[in-house]
């Protein structure tokens, strides 16, 4: 299984950027797909998830109203749209997969079962 997450860079407060998970090597028909972050000093955070099973998503409550992640099944690819970026999004964000249907992803990365490496996003004020 293979994890490929792009589409980070720098940009201004207030911007929007869209972040994309290219997942391959992967056949399992219940699993979840999750957006993590990590800043300097702190731990790596679930940002946003969403389920395959019943498409059930979840947003971290910094994040509600301004990122909207969804999934394209016939491209294996999920999505992280970032509408209104503020300076504390700045981290780096990674992709991760968990297999199976119990949705584990908002209560942390431990649930998660794949991870791809990160791509930085960079909001100046």
């Amino acid at each position: 299984v293979q994890l490929q997450a792009y589409g980070g860079g720098t940009v201004q407060a207030g911007d929007s950027l869209r972040l994309s998970c290219a997942v391959s090597g992967f056949f399992f028909a219940d699993y979840g797909i999750g957006w993590f972050r990590q800043a300097p000093g702190v731990n790596r955070e679930a940002v946003s998830c969403i389920s395959s099973t019943d498409g059930t998503t979840y947003y971290q409550d910094s994040v509600k109203g301004r990122f909207t992640i969804t999934h394209d099944n016939a491209k294996d690819t999920a999505f992280l749209q970032m509408e209104n970026l503020k300076p504390e999004d700045t981290a780096v964000y990674y992709c991760a997969v968990e297999v199976g249907g119990n949705f584990y992803c908002p209560k942390g990365e431990a649930g998660m079962d794949y991870w791809g490496e990160g791509t930085q996003v960079t909001v100046s004020s």
